[in-house]
């Protein structure tokens, strides 16, 4: 029996559809917010601009992987007003099969980008105050 943790991110996770982003269900709590502050980002207009973004639109395989971990999906696509893409990874709990897929994900895909977005984005968000500027912030 895994013991539980007292960090309470991932056991507060709250997967669902949000209304306020499309009827999108999302996983977490966190990557609601996430894409909530993308969409902050894009009215806002900050650097560097944004044009839109996509949830979980790609799956990668690694073809050349016979065993454990042979696919993976990036929570977000991004895609930046210069032309430039990236793919943005949101995790609040991390585990062993995901630390795994990002490494082969970058072995496998060197030429995209792949950002990690984890609790010290979040609390800089708090600590900066931004979470109160956008609406249904959970």
């Amino acid at each position: 029996m895994r013991e539980r943790s007292t960090d309470q991110r991932y056991s507060n996770a709250r997967g669902g559809k949000r209304e306020d982003l499309g009827g999108i269900y999302f996983r977490s709590r966190w990557e609601a917010n996430y894409a909530r502050y993308l969409n902050f980002r894009i009215e806002h207009q900050s650097q560097p601009l944004i044009d839109r973004w996509e949830f979980e639109p790609e799956m990668f395989e690694f073809t050349k992987i016979r065993k454990g971990t042979r696919f993976y999906t990036p929570d977000f696509k991004v895609y930046f007003a210069d032309g430039h893409i990236e793919y943005h990874e949101v995790k609040g709990w991390d585990y062993p099969k995901g630390r795994t897929a990002r490494k082969r994900f970058a072995k496998y895909y060197p030429d995209l980008q792949l950002e990690l977005i984890d609790s010290d984005f979040f609390k800089t968000v708090q600590r900066q105050g931004i979470q109160s500027l956008i609406a249904e912030w959970e």
